[in-house]
């Protein structure tokens, strides 16, 4: 029997269920598929035949299209996509729409309130998740406290702090109870304990909030220190303030590679997408060397 089994409350089955479930050609190729057909799921597995070469080729929560074609293809009630080290998982639903960490995060919140498993009336989760979930919570009188991006600042606060359970909106959901990392198995079978209790769609159980548009976009540099530019601060000050309390702005410098990284969301998609163009192009007056971007509207 698989640890992520054991973390199932006693006796539950998830006979009837049609699971489609996406190893990335890596680490729980075998485990995975394997604890949700002990669970009494009946289980369609991709990405599990790893050669040493394919991980996260193709498959897996960083490349979910496969995943999506096959639950719409079998019409299964759930898809669970792993990435190659299977510490981050991404639902699909029942309709083939992708599910990310912080509804995974509010569904497993709400249900833990309401279990009384909450070790503080709140989650950890970082600078990236949406501001939608941070009212969700609200409304359920729980907190949100945010970390800089990175599981590992996450559980950093959740230790120091006393909290059971936080994430990424990139789906590395960390159950302290259960793990000291993110496990995206342990995940999936926590919240496939919900949708089994709830007797709901996953599509229902998995939107509990409806995300506010939010844009990121990335301004490469070449030299220099742009977040210390006083034209660029005033940019960065003037696009909080017009947010407000309906908004947030986040602007970092990457720990990976030469570029500030410009998020911002709120109600007002005309508004956010000003202030980050805006921001953007103070940092592009800095030395900038191009730019990229992605946007989010979900």
């Amino acid at each position: 029997m698989s640890s992520g089994k054991r973390t199932l409350l006693r006796n539950l089955s998830l006979e009837g269920f049609r699971i489609v479930v996406d190893c990335a050609n890596g680490a729980a190729y075998k485990v995975a598929p394997e604890a949700l057909w002990e669970l009494g799921a009946e289980v369609i597995s991709i990405g599990v035949e790893p050669d040493g070469f394919n991980i996260n080729k193709g498959v897996g929560s960083t490349a979910p299209t496969a995943l999506i074609k096959k639950v719409r293809e079998v019409r299964a009630d759930i898809g669970i996509a792993l990435d190659g080290d299977a510490d981050r998982v991404i639902i699909v639903d029942e309709a083939g729409k992708l599910v990310d960490g912080d509804q995974l995060m509010a569904a497993i919140a709400q249900g833990w309130k309401e279990d009384g498993r909450l070790s503080r009336p709140g989650i950890v989760a970082t600078l990236m998740s949406n501001l939608g979930l941070e009212r969700y919570l609200q409304g359920l009188g729980l907190s949100l406290e945010r970390t800089a991006v990175g599981d590992r600042y996450v559980l950093e606060l959740m230790r120091e702090q006393g909290f059971n359970l936080g994430g990424e909106q990139s789906g590395h959901i960390i159950l302290l109870d259960h793990c000291t990392t993110g496990d995206g198995l342990v995940a999936a079978l926590q919240l496939l304990a919900i949708v089994k209790w709830q007797g709901q769609p996953v599509s229902q159980v998995c939107r509990r909030f409806e995300p506010v548009p939010q844009i990121l976009k990335n301004v490469r540099f070449k030299a220099g220190r742009p977040l210390a530019d006083a034209s660029v601060t005033r940019v960065i000050e003037d696009g909080s303030e017009k947010l407000g309390n309906s908004g947030r702005l986040v602007v970092r410098a990457s720990g990976t590679e030469p570029v500030i990284r410009v998020m911002a969301e709120g109600d007002n998609l005309d508004v956010v997408e000003r202030i980050v163009d805006d921001v953007c192009a103070a940092l592009s007056g800095f030395r900038a060397s191009g730019l990229t971007e992605r946007t989010e509207l979900v």
